[in-house]
C-alpha cells in the first residue's frame, strides 16, 4: 500500500521510509530524469530584486534560441526530458512549446510569474498556475500534469500548494527539496519519490530533487548550480551513489545555464556568483551526462511509480 499522509491534519513532511525508496527503486529501470525549467536570465530569483515583472518585456529574449539548442543537443543524443515552462513565455514563444512538444518531450508547469509559493495566497497561487497551465497547453496542444515551483518553494509554510495542485489535475510535483537551503529546502522530507493523499479523495506524487546523504546530511546533486559550481566528479559520484540506491537522479538546469554569452545583470555579490559561475561548463558537462547516461520523461517514471 502507497504511503499515505493527510495534509490537512498533519503539517509536516514524513520522514524516509523503507516502503517508500522500495516502491521508488520498483520503478527504476536504471534511466535517470532529466528536466530542463524554461525561463529566461532575468527572470531567475536572483535578480527579482532589481528587475520588475512589469519591465521583463524590456529585456532582449534569450529562451528561445536556448532552448532550441537544448533541443539539439536532445536530438543528437537521442534523448527525452521534461520541459517545466514558465507561462509567461509560452504566451510569447507558443511556437517553442509546440517545438518541444513535437519533439517527443513532456510538458510541465513551471508557474506563470515566477513568483515564490509562499509569497502567494492560496487564491493567487491557483490563478496563477491555472493562467500558465492553460498558456501550456493551448501552445503544445499537450495535457500539463507536472509542476515544479520556482526557486524550490514549497517548503512547510507553503505545502498547502499541494492539495491545490491536485485539484487542479496535476499528477506530480517536483518541488520539495529535501536540504538545507538559504533560500529553499525541507530537510525532513523524504529523499525518493513518494505520494501524499488528501482528505477530499485527491492525490499527487512528488519527485524529489536529487540529493546523497553524507554523515546524516542530505547534499543537493546533479541539478542547477550543483551541476555547474562543484567539480564533475563530484555529479558523478553523487548519480552513481543513487544508481545503488536504486533510485534514479533527478538532473535539471535552465536555458540560461547553456549561454554564457548572455547580458551581465548587476545585482549583490553572491546573486552574481550563484548566476554566472560555471556557466561556460554547463554544456560540455550535459554532453558527457547525454553520452553516459540514459534519461526519461518525469512522467514516464511517475507513471510506473502510480502503478505499484
Amino acid at each position: 500500500m502507497a504511503h499515505v499522509m493527510d495534509l490537512r491534519q498533519r503539517g509536516s513532511s514524513p520522514l524516509d521510509s523503507p516502503h517508500q525508496a522500495d516502491r521508488g527503486g520498483a520503478a527504476y529501470l536504471g534511466r535517470d530524469l532529466l528536466s530542463i525549467d524554461v525561463e529566461d536570465y532575468f527572470q531567475v530569483e536572483a535578480f527579482a530584486d532589481r528587475i520588475s515583472r512589469a519591465d521583463w518585456s524590456n529585456f532582449e529574449l534569450r529562451v528561445r534560441r536556448n532552448t532550441e539548442r537544448i533541443l539539439e543537443l536532445l536530438a543528437e543524443y537521442r534523448q527525452s526530458a521534461t520541459f517545466f515552462v514558465l507561462g509567461w513565455v509560452a504566451e510569447r514563444e507558443p511556437a517553442l512549446i509546440r517545438r518541444i512538444a513535437e519533439g517527443g518531450h513532456e510538458l510541465a508547469c513551471h508557474s506563470h510569474l515566477h513568483r515564490r509559493v509562499f509569497t502567494l495566497t492560496p487564491q493567487e497561487f491557483r490563478s496563477d498556475l491555472q493562467r500558465a497551465k492553460k498558456a501550456i497547453e493551448d501552445a503544445g496542444r499537450q495535457a500539463v500534469v507536472g509542476f515544479r515551483a520556482p526557486t524550490f518553494s514549497i517548503r512547510k509554510d507553503s505545502f498547502w500548494s499541494l492539495e491545490i495542485l491536485a485539484e487542479e489535475g496535476f499528477i506530480y510535483d517536483s518541488s520539495i527539496f529535501p536540504i538545507r537551503h538559504d533560500l529553499y529546502g525541507m530537510p525532513e522530507a523524504p529523499r525518493f519519490a513518494h505520494d501524499y493523499h488528501f482528505a477530499n479523495g485527491k492525490a499527487i506524487i512528488e519527485i524529489p530533487p536529487s540529493t546523497v546523504r553524507v554523515l546524516g546530511t542530505n547534499l543537493g546533486v546533479a541539478g542547477g548550480g550543483y551541476l555547474r559550481h562543484l567539480p564533475f566528479a563530484y555529479t558523478r559520484w553523487g548519480m552513481r551513489r543513487l544508481r545503488q540506491e536504486q533510485q534514479p537522479a533527478n538532473v535539471y538546469f535552465h536555458p540560461w545555464e547553456i549561454d554564457p554569452d548572455q547580458p551581465r545583470i548587476q545585482a549583490a555579490w553572491k546573486s552574481q556568483l550563484r548566476h554566472y559561475r560555471g556557466l561556460k561548463k554547463t554544456e560540455p558537462r550535459l554532453r558527457k551526462l547525454l553520452a553516459n547516461r540514459r534519461f526519461e520523461r518525469i512522467i514516464d517514471y511517475v507513471r510506473r511509480f502510480a502503478a505499484l
